[in-house]
């Protein structure tokens, strides 16, 4: 079984999602959930992309664990 074939969505399968969704929470409750959904993935976006900078170092060089002990 190809794995692709498994995981593919028919216009009909997003059409009973969809009347689920409407149905679960309504006309004016969707427009607010994927707006949420839409400010998450851009968050998640600009994150990596701070974290994929080369001046943005975050792991600590100036890390002073010195392994003595202090008596």
């Amino acid at each position: 079984m190809n794995t692709l074939t498994i995981l593919a969505l028919s216009w009909q399968h997003i059409l009973i999602v969809a009347i689920l969704l409407v149905l679960l929470f309504g006309g004016k409750k969707i427009p607010e959930l994927m707006r949420g959904v839409g400010s998450g993935i851009k968050e998640f976006k600009d994150a990596v992309k701070e974290e994929d900078k080369p001046g943005s170092d975050k792991t600590s060089s100036t890390n002073n664990n010195n392994n003595t002990p202090s008596n």
